[in-house]
């Protein structure tokens, strides 16, 4: 109960036109080209072309920056940060080789393994997150689809927040497998509370 409230607030915040959101540095010109991370039962996909720590998951982009985690509906924001406890474990497991621009404390650290999250962050957060490193390939979700029509908007035709959220919730069929994704839909009230497109 206390993560969901946790993930609840968080997202909340990431959702909304509120000074939560934040400008992260990372402006793309177009969208972005995505493809999946070639590891056995990754679901995630990244930019191969794009300077940053960019990814998408479960219908939402991910980027690393400045180490935080920032997430949004859209390829080029609004941003939302992500507290580093309910961060998914498929986001969490990326290797570090496809970490475009990885941080200096990345340094030495296995480029095949994913990040030691735990002797960075610390014990607490380690114990926090226990067995998030624990890989069951068959409980793995696919890879979502990409949001593809997102395509059409860059530069002057990026839309507004209010017109994103429309824009999505009626080009966009995909229904997130995630807990912590499936908040981010309700917050920005995507999904109706059924569990439906609205």
């Amino acid at each position: 109960m206390r993560v969901r409230l946790m993930v609840l607030l968080i997202l909340m915040f990431s959702a909304t036109a509120t000074p939560a959101q934040v400008s992260i540095g990372t402006n793309l010109e177009s969208y972005p080209n995505l493809v999946p991370i070639p590891v056995p039962g990754s679901p995630v996909y990244y930019a191969p072309q794009v300077a940053s720590n960019y990814f998408f998951y479960d219908g939402l982009y991910w980027v690393y920056q400045g180490d935080d985690w920032y997430a949004s509906s859209w390829y080029n924001g609004p941003w939302g940060l992500v507290a580093r406890d309910v961060v998914p474990v498929y986001v969490l497991r990326i290797p570090v080789r496809f970490y475009r621009k990885p941080p200096a404390h990345f340094e030495g650290w296995e480029r095949n393994a994913p990040p030691q999250w735990g002797q960075h962050w610390g014990a607490g957060w380690e114990q926090q997150r226990r067995g998030w490193n624990s890989r069951d390939r068959r409980a793995a979700p696919s890879l979502a689809i990409l949001p593809a029509y997102q395509r059409k908007y860059s530069g002057d035709r990026y839309p507004q927040v209010a017109e994103q959220r429309v824009l999505h919730g009626r080009k966009y069929g995909y229904q997130p497998e995630d807990a912590a994704v499936q908040e981010h839909y309700q917050q920005q009230k995507l999904l109706n509370a059924k569990g439906k497109r609205s």
